[in-house]
């Protein structure tokens, strides 16, 4: 009998889902809009995210302009993205409003650099304790007798080729979002 890996496998796909989230929410030397999707915005008595209130657009490589539904919330949609503290610029007109972000700082990219290397860690951290978790399942199960013990080894190794496989993978995900931020 084999041990059935699909939720590692899950669990894998799900870190590495959630690494890319947390990169996409990481400033780098373009402006994007998953920059502001932390922003909530006051409106009509709720706080909603920016993106159900305004429509965000790239105006170029280091601007956005954000266009609220309801005009009468620009004061309100321009105080949020000030409360987030993001260290933009912001200038209204009457079509919307437009997020400046200054260029990058060799600082702040060496900063920007050591952030994403922590989030990376994270998820390495999270793979691990899910083999472990696995690798705990089939010990279990070959004490029990339901697994044999060759079939033991055999599971241990495809369990570190599919981890092995996944740290390849979200350490490429991880090279493409530090060349972005340094270039």
């Amino acid at each position: 009998m084999t041990y059935d890996f699909n939720p590692i496998k899950l669990k894998i796909k799900e870190t590495e889902e959630w690494l890319k989230n947390e990169y996409h929410s990481v400033r780098t030397g373009r402006a994007t809009p998953f920059l502001l999707d932390r922003v909530e915005v006051k409106s009509y008595g709720s706080k909603l995210p920016l993106k159900q209130v305004a429509a965000v657009t790239i105006e170029d490589a280091r601007t956005l302009r954000i266009t609220p539904w309801d005009k009468t919330q620009m004061k309100e949609v321009e105080s949020a993205i000030t409360a987030e503290n993001l260290g933009v610029s912001i200038s209204s007109d009457q079509i919307g409003i437009r997020v400046t972000f200054p260029e990058l700082t060799t600082e702040s990219r060496t900063k920007l650099v050591k952030v994403i290397k922590a989030k990376f860690e994270e998820a390495r951290v999270a793979v691990r304790q899910a083999r472990d978790k696995v690798w705990s399942a089939v010990q279990d199960a070959e004490r029990a007798g339901t697994l044999a013990e060759d079939d033991k080894f055999r599971a241990k190794d495809e369990l570190q080729k599919i981890v092995d496989a996944n740290n390849k993978t979200l350490e490429e995900i991880m090279a493409k979002k530090e060349a972005e931020i340094l270039n």
